[in-house]
């Protein structure tokens, strides 16, 4: 009989360690099914995914609270993405995304995943998390049938984590509520999940508790996502019909349609036909994004994937369009609301020549951020250019900055101006976007019966000890303070109407500041008031900058003149006369300053004699500069615009 000997202690756990890491292998591996089989064409088959094994959700939070990391980590736990420790935000895929760290474009990826047995093909659409990209939530919200509401345990609710819950409740959507970052050691949990049941009468029993950056609770997601998110509606029996939510432009092949499949399939080789201009289109491509572009045989009812049918035009993209099969009509699906532009800005060339190119460039990107409105423009100091309308200043800067990232494009931005409405007696109502537009002191005096502004509802959410300096600020700003309520014991929700142009340009940074980085902001749009407009124009040696121009309430003229014009004197450059620099309004001037010449010291080689010899070279100096100043023109740095952009900070 052969005697067993005891193993030491330190093997019998180094094996045990061992063989738990083996049964976390396999879970895992066990957690997505293979990709399905492809045809000699590379194509994938995705045909035996009917609606009912199809869930379609997105991810929305207010910003930084974690979603692209979720993303991320579901992308690892399907094995879309190899896990390496190094994926951070892979469908940030834009550079303006990475360099700023924040999600500007929605973006969805298609995965793969088994569940008691089961096989399901997963649609998830990460979208941004400010204010100023609302409609490509909006517009990835009607592709979806669920939505995780992700919270940060360290912040709690935030405003447009309140904002995006009714934009998904109003859609129907099924809500899974999720907790993240629980491991850190700022975290709240308890206080979150109390804020959360408050704001949204949501069951703290349904509340995952998960970190997205650990991984920790990641498991649970998907099964929660297939739980509680509807399944598709439609038939495969029924004529084609889908809908277009989002398109981008490739150098190859034209435009990228990206469509929500509602009714029956569509191939490679069909032709489909555009509701809203009765255009025709052969179908050269289908697939899905995994995360990539990956052709499959099929699209089919219920399933989210691209569509490449040789279209050429940018014009011919209509987001929210319906197509159809060839001779099967169907009725139009309703589409979305039209984005409404909240902010103005000019957008010229800073070389003339490139102005077909810059022409180009814009319509390739507004393909890609259909929110955006155009118009051309022409501005008698900068030439030819577009008067563009933006949700936000933040949405603008975003926009300039892939411009200038993606297309190689120099461009120069003014000051932007939000769209206000002139009542005439005559019962004529215009609306003005920019200030060029705005009528004359002598007109608004005889033909005008009224100037209105556009006002917003803006929420704050903020800790409790800032609800004075919060205060303070909305009606500083002319805001109308409505109501405030505590979330808990600890946070305040404030509610307040204040006129839009008081917030597109220091407001957030001042929100900010006051509260020491803790208060955060949401606003939607809320009709036009009354209001006492003029209109203050910048005036450059006696002519008038139209370009610098600006539409503001009465009572700011005074002070926004005078900063204006120390602003000016600060960036534009000394030439070789006076440069006089006035604001005006109503026919007054306001603020004056004067950027001195610069001068040559002509009598620098006269050694003593006459004095008559000094004097008449210095005439003959201040001659030239009479005649300089008359045929002279100023140079405007691009400083001087930006300056104007951001007031001065309090």
């Amino acid at each position: 009989m052969m005697l067993l000997r005891a193993q030491p202690l330190t093997v019998v756990a180094a094996t045990f360690r061992h063989t738990r890491t083996m049964q976390k292998i396999h879970i895992s591996r066990r957690l997505y099914s293979e990709r399905p089989p492809e045809n000699k064409r590379g194509e994938l088959d995705i045909t035996t995914y009917t609606p009912e094994r199809i869930r379609n959700f997105s991810i929305i939070a207010h910003i930084d609270h974690g979603k692209s990391t979720l993303a991320d980590r579901l992308l690892e736990l399907t094995g879309v993405i190899t896990k390496t420790g190094k994926n951070k935000q892979v469908l940030d895929k834009l550079k303006v995304e990475r360099d700023r760290g924040i999600t500007v474009k929605a973006q969805s990826a298609s995965m793969f995943y088994e569940h008691n047995g089961d096989k399901y093909l997963i649609n998830l659409i990460d979208t941004p998390g400010h204010v100023d990209f609302s409609y490509e939530v909006s517009r990835s919200l009607a592709a979806c049938q669920g939505t995780i509401l992700l919270v940060d345990a360290a912040q709690g609710v935030q405003a447009q984590t309140v904002a995006n819950f009714y934009l998904a409740f109003g859609e129907g959507l099924g809500i899974i509520p999720m907790l993240n970052k629980v491991d850190l050691p700022t975290a709240e949990p308890e206080r979150a999940v109390l804020q959360i049941e408050s704001a949204f009468e949501i069951d703290a029993a349904d509340i995952l508790h998960i970190s997205a950056k650990t991984g920790l609770g990641i498991e649970q997601v998907l099964p929660a996502v297939i739980e509680k998110t509807p399944v598709p509606q439609g038939s495969i029996g029924n004529p084609f019909k889908a809908l277009l939510f989002d398109t981008w432009y490739d150098t190859y092949v034209g435009v990228v349609c990206l469509m929500a499949i509602k009714d029956g399939s569509i191939q490679r080789g069909d032709k489909i036909i555009s509701s809203h201009s009765g255009t025709k289109y052969e179908v050269m491509e289908v697939g899905i994004m995994h995360p990539e572009q990956t052709p499959t045989t099929m699209l089919q009812v219920g399933q989210v994937g691209y569509i490449v049918c040789n279209m050429k035009s940018i014009a011919e993209a209509h987001v929210g369009d319906t197509f159809y099969r060839e001779k099967h009509p169907v009725e139009a699906l309703p589409g979305f609301v039209p984005a409404k532009s909240m902010v103005f800005a000019g957008i010229f060339p800073i070389d003339t020549g490139e102005f077909d190119s810059l022409k180009e460039s814009i319509q390739k990107l507004t393909l890609n951020d259909s929110s955006v409105s155009v118009h051309k423009e022409t501005s008698a100091a900068l030439g030819q250019g577009w008067r563009l309308g933006f949700l936000g200043t933040l949405h603008m800067d975003v926009f300039r900055q892939r411009l200038e990232e993606e297309y190689d494009a120099s461009v120069l931005i003014t000051a932007p101006t939000v769209p206000y409405q002139i009542k005439y007696r005559d019962g004529v109502t215009k609306f003005i976007r920019t200030p060029a537009d705005f009528p004359d002191a002598a007109t608004i005096q005889d033909f005008v019966e009224s100037t209105l502004e556009p006002y917003v509802a803006a929420t704050l959410i903020f800790p409790e000890q800032y609800l004075g300096h919060m205060l303070e600020l909305c009606t500083t700003h002319r805001g109308d303070i409505q109501n405030h309520t505590f979330i808990d014991e600890t946070r305040v929700i404030l509610k307040c109407r204040i006129p839009m142009a008081e917030i597109v340009t220091d407001f957030f940074d001042k929100l900010k500041s006051k509260s020491q980085g803790f208060a955060s902001f949401d606003y939607e749009e809320s009709g036009y008031d009354k209001s006492d407009l003029v209109k203050m124009e910048v005036m450059l040696n006696g002519e008038s900058v139209d370009a610098l121009a600006a539409v503001m309430h009465k009572t700011s003229v005074v002070t926004v003149g005078r900063d204006i014009a120390k602003r000016l004197k600060e960036v534009i450059r000394r030439q070789l006369f006076d440069i006089i620099i006035q604001t005006a309004a109503n026919g007054k001037v306001v603020a004056r300053e004067t950027v001195k010449q610069l001068r040559k010291n002509v009598t620098a080689k006269c050694y003593g004699g006459d004095i008559t010899r000094k004097m008449k070279l210095l005439n003959k100096q201040k001659e030239g500069k009479k005649r300089m100043k008359k045929i002279g023109k100023v140079e405007l740095p691009q400083e001087a615009f930006l300056s104007i952009m951001t007031k001065s900070q309090d």
